[in-house]
C-alpha cells in the first residue's frame, strides 16, 4: 500500500471513530480534549460533531489554518507532558471525549508518547468518557471498545474510562 493510501485509510478510520465516539458520549456531560492541533482538520471536525461542547486543545506550537485555531482560553500551549499536568486544575474529571493522534509516522515513538501521556490524561477523564487514539494504549482503567464498521483493528483505537480509582 502506498503511503498516500495508508494516510487516507488512517484519516477515514479517525473520522469513523470520532463520529462513533460522538454517539457513545451522547448524554454524558463534559468537554472535549484534542491532544495535538496539527493543521486543525480534526479540531474543525470536532467542532461540527460537538457544537454545544467546549473543546480544549493541547499543542506545542500552533501551525493550523487560522479558521481552525481554538479560542485562546481553550488553547493549552506547550509540551503535553507539561501542559496536561497544568490543565489538571481546569479539566480534572471533566473530559467526556479525548482524542490522541500522535501522527508522527513513527509507530514506536507514538507508543512511547502515548504511554507517557496516559497517566496524565486519565485524571482528566470523567467516568464513562471515551478516548479515541491512534496509538494503542494499555491501561487497567481503559476498556477497549469495538471499532465502527469498516475500521480495521489496529488502525485506530477506542477506549472507555471504566474506573476513576487512583485519580
Amino acid at each position: 500500500m502506498s503511503r498516500l493510501d495508508s494516510f487516507i485509510r488512517r484519516l477515514q478510520a479517525q473520522r469513523a471513530c470520532l463520529d462513533h465516539a460522538a454517539g457513545l458520549i451522547d448524554g454524558l456531560d463534559g468537554v472535549v480534549l484534542e491532544l495535538g492541533l496539527g493543521n486543525g482538520r480534526t479540531y474543525d471536525h470536532l467542532r461540527s460533531l460537538f457544537p454545544g461542547r467546549e473543546i480544549y486543545v493541547c499543542e506545542r506550537l500552533v501551525a493550523a489554518h487560522p479558521a481552525c485555531v481554538p479560542p485562546s482560553e481553550r488553547l493549552i500551549l506547550g509540551d503535553m507532558r507539561d501542559t496536561l499536568q497544568a490543565a489538571h486544575s481546569r479539566l480534572a474529571g471533566r473530559v467526556a471525549l479525548a482524542h490522541l493522534d500522535a501522527g508522527s509516522g513513527d509507530g514506536e515513538a507514538n507508543r512511547i508518547l502515548a504511554a507517557a501521556l496516559t497517566p496524565l490524561i486519565l485524571p482528566l477523564l470523567c467516568e464513562g468518557a471515551v478516548l479515541v487514539s491512534d496509538p494503542e494504549i494499555t491501561c487497567a482503567d481503559l476498556a477497549p471498545l469495538p471499532l465502527p464498521d469498516g475500521v480495521r483493528p489496529g488502525r485506530y483505537h477506542l477506549y472507555r474510562r471504566v474506573s476513576a480509582r487512583g485519580s
